[in-house]
């Protein structure tokens, strides 16, 4: 009886088993980037650094003035802008609803957002022109490729105010110095106008009746861009479009009087800059918001074309967004592009200075007060390189050999009792004992020679 009563608690408990929910596992973690979006590693941060300083020093140089926008924006901002029948508000912008029902979106570009931003805080009372710099991320829903990201940075230059040519000359001057900086060659301006809201009406009349006889040979988006926005179909990447589109008329043969007076001066301009450009009749740009000059940069290095950035005049921006008449002009520069461009044409990056003194401890009394002696040279100036978690003085020592430091300071329990240091030359390998308040004059002496002579009377 008894193995009986165990044999029925057992399957009793076997079946209750069995009855329990099954736990839910979690979503296991992807230890991967999202698609089209990727990290900025350390061993890539030199060319970064180098980008961001001929950035920072360019922007001042031609008086610009650094602003910084949210990544997220009210969605109808770009709507509004950029426009509804774009391959950007048609497939690559991120939009979504916030927990308060707000429709907003990740920035795709950023000359909507720093011209809201210019309307909102009342830009229009300052002096003329108001050049503005900005640099961050923007994001793109597009099909990830070499060079082009779903999360990119870029850098972008405003000006506000000024309709003369001579500032579109000076944008793309500013943007030929900056990639020349770089160390960027063999870079080429592609130029054209589009014209203004008056010329550019005869002139799409002429493109949709050319198109409207070649229907029956595009591909089915821009089917549709003939009754949206004819203009878009000279932006398509397909191989029959662009066939098209070559016998299309030329948008440089149908501007007005002002507009072709303008663009003459500014290829009068470039020719003056010498900056090297090219006419390219089908260069439209993707943004609703252009008008009269754009223009795409492209380097040609090693025979292989890359866009590295583009621009243009959206002279009606400001107008058409509820602020005054305010021609405009900027570029944007797409840094990633530019510094892969510059890993591929092994263009010189950023090299940190390195330190040429390297602290020493041993010891858990020697560790607090190398702690405090690290902060008061780096609070002077000095850049000191050290490595306080490692225990051994040998295996210190070989690190500061392999950083290839002029000196060691070492301090061990003897030296941190008596408040002093050891000065270790790294060439010579010879060493003296110097007492703490002494040490940073000598410092000082030593960093203003490329030669370590340690020369100094302790007593």
């Amino acid at each position: 009886m008894p193995r009986k009563n165990v044999k029925v608690e057992a399957s009793q408990k076997s079946a209750s088993k069995e009855a329990l929910p099954k736990k839910k596992l979690k979503n296991p973690i992807v230890l991967q980037n999202p698609r089209g979006m990727k990290d900025i590693l350390p061993g890539d941060q030199g060319y970064w650094t180098q980008v961001r300083r001929v950035l920072e020093s360019s922007y001042q140089k031609y008086g610009f003035q650094r602003i910084d926008i949210p990544v997220l924006e009210y969605a109808n901002l770009f709507s509004r802008s950029i426009g509804e029948d774009t391959d950007i508000m048609d497939k690559e912008v991120y939009s979504f609803k916030t927990k308060g029902g707000d429709e907003v979106a990740l920035r795709p570009e950023f000359t909507a957002g720093i011209a809201r931003s210019y309307i909102q805080h009342g830009m229009n009372v300052l002096p003329k022109p108001v050049k503005l710099f900005s640099i961050g991320q923007a994001y793109r829903y597009d099909r990830p490729q070499e060079g082009r990201y779903r999360e990119f940075w870029q850098a972008n230059f405003d000006i506000f105010g000024e309709e003369d040519s001579i500032l579109d000359a000076e944008v793309m001057q500013l943007a030929y110095r900056v990639l020349g900086n770089l160390k960027l060659k063999d870079i080429q301006f592609q130029v054209n106008s589009i014209g203004c809201t008056d010329c550019r009406k005869s002139y799409l009349s002429l493109l949709v009746s050319y198109f409207k006889s070649k229907n029956k040979k595009l591909c089915k988006d821009c089917k549709r861009r003939l009754g949206t926005n004819p203009l878009r179909i000279l932006d398509c990447k397909e191989d029959k479009c662009i066939q098209v589109s070559s016998g299309a008329p030329q948008t440089v043969d149908h501007l007005c009087e002002d507009c072709h007076e303008h663009f003459k001066s500014l290829l009068e301009y470039l020719d003056e800059l010498e900056i090297p450009y090219s006419i390219n009749p089908s260069l439209v740009r993707g943004l609703d918001y252009y008008s009269r000059t754009v223009f795409e940069i492209w380097s040609l290095a090693e025979g292989k074309r890359l866009s590295l950035g583009g621009g243009g005049r959206y002279d009606k921006l400001i107008e058409n967004l509820g602020g005054e008449p305010t021609p405009s002009i900027g570029f944007g520069l797409g840094l990633d592009r530019i510094v892969m461009e510059m890993k591929r044409t092994n263009a010189k990056q950023y090299e940190a200075p390195k330190p040429r003194i390297f602290l020493a401890q041993l010891g858990k009394l020697a560790k607090r007060k190398s702690l405090k002696l690290f902060a008061d040279l780096e609070k002077n100036g000095i850049l000191v390189a050290e490595s306080f978690g490692r225990g051994g003085l040998k295996s210190q020592l070989r690190t500061a050999n392999k950083l290839g430091v002029d000196i060691t300071l070492i301090v061990g329990q003897k030296e941190a009792l008596d408040e002093t240091v050891i000065v270790k030359n790294m060439v010579s390998g010879t060493q003296e004992t110097v007492a703490k308040e002494k040490l940073l004059p000598l410092i000082k002496k030593i960093m203003k020679s490329k030669l370590v002579v340690l020369k100094y009377n302790n007593k």
